[in-house]
């Protein structure tokens, strides 16, 4: 097998677009020499001009010395054919997603490079099965799956096919850690780790809408106030791009032969047809001006002034807080005026009127799930008495706390999103695709996200996420909301979430 420490190693890189050039440019930093090359001369070029001002824009910052900046531009080899990758030990295929493409360019990569070369593939979307079906030592074929842009992302994924070699996978690890990448390992599965636990996150959100429970601003500004997601799943698709995230969240959906869990929306495709596909147009969920800055939305209505009392029918730490911070009265007996404040799991305001016995016209469900110091959301059953909402809203208002109102939900916006995240970790946990600290660590570093999945369920309480998927299978009625065999077994004998089987 390839000793990738040897003085003498060369890495290849095929594809001189964003994700060849980022691959490239870690790799010179990481103290490799590598051979680029391209179908395009001309992109060529045009990648090494970009990839040189890059590294002189580290040694600006004070990131790298000029010598170090010049050593790693030395390392950097053009090539204009395939065949000029001969000495490479590891060649890392970038170029378009096409499996017909791939499997050419694999073919004429076997016929140059030596037996114990490996040859990797940064897809996003294809089985990296599929593309070593094409090769005559698939052993050494496999997955090395960065993320864009590739500097700035310490992940990467290295994927395992069937006929994988463990050495490869070994060896493709200790790349990614010389690249200054940090390696987590996958099976071979659509979507791998990130591009199939990144969809709970969209998808949920996405529902939330086509059930018209909020507006995206409502559930972006609720996700990063109360639990702290860099960007709302809103923005974040506005970013990437509907042609982006709608064509690989097909792929991923018929990837699992049309699992619920990982279905999206008529609006998502509708905007996708439509062209509306975010920032690089214009107009996505948001709109955006010339410059690519989101046109604000309306500001939110002022509230009345906060009632004199409310009633709490169940005697909850959260609520009797908030109702001391607006100098508010708290009640347990119904008065048969004031609003009734509850914290509902998993339900919604309509199930805990019901349960409770309460008066579901005055009944205002309060989310209490995450952090509640700069938001808080409210709901109400249909029917109810907007004077109740009004007055709940102006408590909220008067103890500092931004207030979002939504209509009536089972799990408001944030239980359903994190409980969602958290029960397709625990999925993929159970298929085995990656261990539950790599399931973890993929999502932190790959997404973005606050806490990994499991960490995530974790934070929540095993059982109550496992209550608030139940209470949504139960309502909703849709095989999109079972509990995961996983999350299920660990709540029942009340383990952490991350428990090995």
């Amino acid at each position: 097998m390839v000793d990738i420490g040897a003085r003498d190693f060369v890495l290849g890189v095929v594809g001189a677009g964003a994700m060849g050039s980022g691959i490239a440019q870690v790799a010179l930093t990481g103290g490799l020499a590598v051979r680029l090359t391209d179908a395009d001369a001309a992109q060529l070029e045009k990648a090494r001009t970009a990839l040189f001002r890059r590294l002189d824009r580290l040694a600006e910052k004070g990131e790298a010395k000029p010598d170090q900046v010049a050593a790693a531009k030395a390392r950097l080899t053009l090539v204009a054919e395939v065949g000029d990758l001969a000495p490479c030990g590891v060649v890392i295929e970038a170029i378009v997603e096409r499996l017909d493409v791939k499997r050419t360019l694999f073919r004429a990569l076997e016929a140059v490079l030596t037996e114990d070369a490996i040859i990797a593939s940064n897809t996003s979307s294809i089985p990296i099965a599929a593309i070593a079906q094409a090769c005559r030592v698939r052993g050494r074929i496999a997955g090395m799956h960065f993320f864009n842009p590739v500097p700035l992302m310490r992940l990467v994924e290295i994927i395992a096919a069937a006929d994988t070699d463990a050495p490869v996978v070994e060896a493709l690890a200790a790349l990614g850690r010389r690249m200054g990448r940090t390696p987590v390992t996958a099976k071979d599965a659509p979507g791998f780790l990130v591009n199939l636990g990144g969809r709970a996150y969209y998808q949920e959100a996405l529902h939330l809408l086509q059930e018209s429970v909020a507006s995206p601003e409502d559930i972006d500004l609720v996700m990063r106030d109360c639990c702290h997601f860099r960007m709302g799943p809103f923005e974040l698709m506005d970013l990437t791009g509907m042609d982006v995230n709608y064509p690989v969240g097909e792929i991923v959906h018929k990837g699992y032969w049309y699992d619920p869990r990982l279905k999206s929306t008529p609006l998502h495709e509708s905007l996708y047809l439509a062209g509306r596909y975010g920032r690089k147009t214009g107009q996505g969920f948001y709109r955006y001006d010339a410059e690519g800055r989101k046109i604000a939305a309306p500001a939110p209505r002022p509230a009345t002034a906060a009632p004199a009392r409310v009633i709490l029918p169940q005697p909850v730490e959260g609520l009797v807080a908030l109702a001391v911070a607006a100098g508010v009265e708290t009640h347990a007996p119904d008065d048969g005026a004031s609003p009734i404040l509850v914290a509902p799991w998993g339900e919604d305001c309509t199930a805990i009127a019901l349960r409770l016995g309460l008066d579901a016209r005055r009944t205002v469900a309060i989310d209490l799930a995450h952090d509640t110091s700069k938001r808080v959301t409210l709901m109400t059953a249909p029917g109810a008495d907007p004077a109740a909402a009004e007055a709940a809203a102006a408590l909220i208002a008067a103890a500092g706390r931004a207030v979002t109102r939504i209509k009536d939900s089972p799990g408001f916006i944030a239980q359903r999103i994190t409980a969602m995240i958290a029960n397709l970790g625990a999925e993929m946990a159970q298929m085995g695709l990656a261990s539950p600290g790599d399931i973890d660590q993929a999502m932190q570093l790959g997404l973005n996200y606050p806490q990994g999945p499991l960490a995530l369920a974790d934070r929540l309480g095993i059982v109550r996420t496992y209550e608030i998927m139940c209470r949504l299978y139960e309502t909703i009625g849709s095989d999109r909301y079972r509990p995961s065999l996983w999350l299920r077994r660990r709540a029942l004998l009340n383990l952490p979430a991350a428990t090995p089987a």
